[in-house]
């Protein structure tokens, strides 16, 4: 494609648009009105000759075409900022925009203190960080890294194991003095569980005995179902029933104690199998300073042990 009779400005400027779906947005990325931003889009729609953008009264969105000169565009601009990084500044620390994508509650409960801490360090960085429990196209949207768990699918993606998912059944101490605590899965016929609803529908609780080789369903039943996880932790929390979550959403509450740990012999997953977390790139980002700095900190931040499984050793020395 032939970019020499195009602004680069202009290009940089549909890459905001479309990346945002929204003229507002990057006129406050550029520091410009509204109206430049909109003319500048509309002179590089003349110049290609077809339009890139659909124009909706609260948003944009790309056309088909648009899509496709977006995909290209914004590789090339990433490499001509990469190349122009590398000469100028070749012993600079991490710096520039670092798009990450992840769960909501994990992104909530982790991502944000770990980014916090990585921003502290490598203070030329900032972030776009995207928490949605729907599953997206990273390459489309242009993210750098993505958090993901379970089964990899994406075959332009490098995935590499960041931690295990370690589930856990909790319920408040004024909840189990009120209700005798379950001492197997059959014991939950008696408890109210309060369930996550999510994409993949409600939530089922398998359960694996320390003899066994292989997971059970157990039907369990309460009455709070909801999509949205930190709801049911604060219902938890209140005493109305028993949760089962990771670790990572909830090693805040058993390390304080204000949730109980029950059924701790029984292996627990809301899957047949066993699920791990996910840190995912696209390959031609790997090479670039800022994310493998940040996957370096990940993993140096998350080994031996992610600290949201070492509650019970918190727990002792609290």
């Amino acid at each position: 494609m032939d970019f020499s009779s195009l602004d680069l400005n202009a290009l940089r400027v549909f890459e905001r648009v479309a990346a945002t779906g929204s003229f507002t947005a990057a006129a406050r990325h550029f520091h410009r009105a509204v109206s430049s931003v909109s003319r500048q889009i509309a002179g590089l729609e003349e110049s290609i000759g077809q339009p890139l953008l659909y124009r909706h009264t609260r948003a944009v969105a790309l056309t088909e075409a648009g899509w496709r000169y977006y995909e290209e565009v914004r590789e090339i601009l990433e490499r001509l900022d990469l190349a122009t990084e590398a000469l100028a500044y070749p012993d600079r620390e991490p710096s520039g925009v670092l798009r990450i994508n992840a769960p909501a509650a994990f992104g909530q409960r982790q991502i944000v203190p770990l980014l916090h801490e990585f921003q502290n360090r490598y203070p030329g960085i900032s972030a776009e960080l995207l928490l949605s429990d729907q599953i997206i196209d990273p390459m489309r949207e242009g993210h750098d890294i993505t958090f993901r768990v379970g089964d990899l699918a994406d075959s332009s993606l490098i995935g590499r194991r960041l931690a295990p998912m370690n589930y856990v059944v909790a319920a408040a101490p004024h909840y189990l003095s009120d209700h005798s605590e379950p001492v197997t899965p059959d014991d939950l016929d008696n408890h109210n569980c309060l369930l996550y609803q999510g994409e993949m529908g409600r939530q089922r609780w398998y359960f694996q005995a320390p003899a066994d080789n292989e997971s059970t369903p157990f039907e369990v039943t309460g009455n709070l179902y909801s999509n949205d996880p930190e709801s049911l932790v604060r219902a938890a929390l209140l005493g109305q029933g028993l949760v089962l979550f990771p670790t990572w959403l909830i090693a805040g509450e058993l390390a304080a104690g204000t949730l109980v740990p029950v059924l701790e012999d029984w292996r627990a997953e809301v899957v047949d199998g066993h699920r791990d977390l996910y840190v995912l790139t696209p390959q031609r980002r790997l090479g670039v300073r800022k994310v493998s700095t940040f996957i370096q900190y990940l993993f140096d931040a998350l080994s031996p042990h992610p600290p949201w499984d070492c509650w019970r050793k918190r727990k002792r020395t609290g």
